[in-house]
């Protein structure tokens, strides 16, 4: 999935929290997330509408306006783990669980259909076939 798929992808399944995202679904909008938040905090300091303490009007409604989709997208991958959303709770807990979140947002799909629906990677819902194979030859060195 490209980078302006994802975007796509996460702003038109605004408030959905059922099914499972891909990672770069996810990594990509928490890049998009933070691009944002870095030109929304130039133009706050532009119009002045800074507030002294590195956040702004104007990044303050961009932040919150992410907010929601931003939760969606992380409880659909967590749903391409295997795990429930209700994990996304682990950022409650200062360090570890932030590391927590960080791991199984980082681990690879289930393989197959899980109880959120199919593998974004191979299922109904497009993606690509899986790799063939590796051939090694017969396992004797040809060099």
């Amino acid at each position: 999935m490209d980078f302006q798929t994802a975007i796509r992808t996460c702003l038109s399944k605004y408030v959905d929290f059922s099914g499972r995202a891909r990672r770069s679904e996810y990594w990509f909008f928490a890049l998009f997330t933070f691009l944002l938040g870095i030109v929304t905090g130039f133009v706050d300091r532009i119009l002045g509408t800074d507030f002294g303490n590195g956040n702004g009007l104007i990044s303050t409604i961009v932040s919150l306006a992410l907010l929601l989709p931003g939760l969606a997208v992380g409880a659909r991958r967590l749903h391409d783990t295997g795990r429930s959303g209700w994990w996304l709770l682990l950022v409650l807990i200062p360090i570890l669980g932030w590391i927590a979140l960080l791991v199984f947002f980082v681990l690879d799909s289930q393989p197959g259909d899980n109880a959120y629906g199919p593998n974004p990677k191979t299922g109904a819902a497009g993606g690509y076939p899986p790799p063939p194979p590796p051939n090694y030859g017969t396992g004797q060195y040809n060099g």
